[in-house]
This record gives C-alpha cells, sequence and structure tokens, in this order.
C-alpha cells in the first residue's frame, strides 16, 4: 500500500510514525501488532511493532529516515508469513472458545487471549482442572471444523442486531454502536475486529499444548496452529 506520513517522533530509541493510511494491523483485542517495511525515496525503516493510540495508529520503526523526505510517498509492506500465521491463531481462538463450551458447558466464557505468531493464549471461565480426555474431545472438535473448511466471513452490523443473533461478546468490553462480527457457518459468531483466515482449512491443524491454572475459577490453554502444530 501507498501512504503519506502526517506525523512523526523519537521513542524509546524508535522513529514513531503516524500515516495517512496503513494496512498494518495495531495491536488491539489480544492480537500482536503487524511488522513488516515502509519504503519511499530517502526512507528505509523496519517496522518491529504496532500499536494504537486514541484513534491513531502508530509504528514503531527503526532504520534510516530523515524529516527532509517526510512529504515523499512510501510503500508499507506487512511480513506476510508473520501475518498469516497471527490469522490462523486468532481464527482457532473462536473455534476453541466454541469447542469449550461444548465439551465443558456453557458456564465457559473468554477471561482475555493474547494471539501471536508462534501460539496462542486462550483464559476461560472454569471450576476445575481440564482433563486430557476433555483436551482431547476439544482438539477433536476444532480439528473436524478445520477439515470442514467453513468460509470465515466479517460483518458490520449494529450491536443490538448482533446481539439478537447471538453473537459473543467478551465480558466487560466496551463496544460502540456498530460492531464487527465474525461468523464460522453454524459453529461459532462473535465481535471481533482483528485479523482472520478466509477459511477454516488455512488453519491447517491445532494442537493444544498447555493447560494451567491462572486464578481461581480461572483456566488458561496454550495452542499452535499451522506449521507449528
Amino acid at each position: 500500500a501507498d501512504s503519506k506520513i502526517t506525523r512523526w517522533s523519537m521513542v524509546n530509541n524508535c522513529i514513531a510514525l503516524v500515516l495517512d493510511e496503513t494496512p498494518f494491523y495495531a495491536e488491539s483485542g489480544g492480537q500482536i501488532g503487524d511488522t513488516g517495511t515502509i519504503l519511499g525515496d530517502g526512507i528505509d525503516l523496519t517496522v518491529i511493532d504496532t500499536q494504537k493510540e486514541h484513534e491513531r495508529i502508530i509504528h514503531f520503526c527503526e532504520g534510516d529516515f530523515n524529516k527532509i523526505n517526510i512529504n515523499n510517498k512510501v510503500k508499507c509492506t506487512v511480513n506476510k508469513e508473520r501475518r498469516d500465521a497471527i490469522r490462523r491463531n486468532h481464527t482457532a481462538t473462536h473455534l476453541l472458545h466454541a469447542a469449550l463450551k461444548e465439551v465443558l458447558g456453557e458456564h465457559v466464557h473468554q477471561a482475555g487471549s493474547s494471539v501471536g505468531s508462534d501460539n496462542f493464549r486462550f483464559d476461560l471461565t472454569h471450576f476445575e482442572k481440564i482433563s486430557i480426555k476433555e483436551i482431547e474431545q476439544v482438539e477433536t472438535i476444532v480439528n473436524n471444523e478445520i477439515i470442514h473448511n467453513t468460509n470465515v466471513i466479517p460483518t458490520i452490523k449494529s450491536f443490538d442486531e448482533a446481539q439478537k443473533e447471538g453473537a459473543e461478546a467478551l465480558f466487560g468490553e466496551k463496544y460502540g454502536d456498530e460492531v464487527r462480527v465474525l461468523t464460522i457457518g453454524k459453529f461459532s459468531k462473535e465481535l471481533c475486529g482483528g485479523t482472520h483466515v478466509n477459511r477454516t482449512g488455512d488453519i491447517g491443524l491445532f494442537k493444544i499444548i498447555e493447560e494451567s491454572s491462572l486464578a481461581a475459577g480461572v483456566r488458561r490453554v496454550v495452542a499452535i496452529t499451522g506449521k507449528d502444530a
């Protein structure tokens, strides 16, 4: 994507840029920020993190930058392999959530998450250790949904409409009048603004690698997908 720099500053020895348009996803909703490159005439930057500050998306960069070139157009390129790994993991959190409800019960709710490129963690409300048998059941349900290669469809709807359709919302999260609803066939429907695969088959394979206690009544599951799995 071609963009223009609208603001810059130095933050903790990094060049912090704001662009008029950006393909970079800023850390939000548990998903880590994108990395990649910003290149132009006299500008050669590596984006090491992307964060959101109010409504502004800030690109933290290292490399060569001279403010003389601030009016030059720049070409932004997201690290595709890393982004694809994050997308696989993020969609898998939705499948995991639905599978945990099916195996453990409807009392299960998301209590936090962190979606990276190497793995993801999913915190859930549950009153006891998740047994090996239950973990195997969850893995089977998720992998069957992956094999079905279901379309992953994002839509923008009013918050009231999404609630009427039964979309899962994160408890305590503040939502606007309009929300993004991610629908995976009849299996999952959640509010989510993150990046996702186009079809569940893109995930490849899902595997839980860790289950632990986080706090009273809260468990943590760590899982991997794709090549890592």
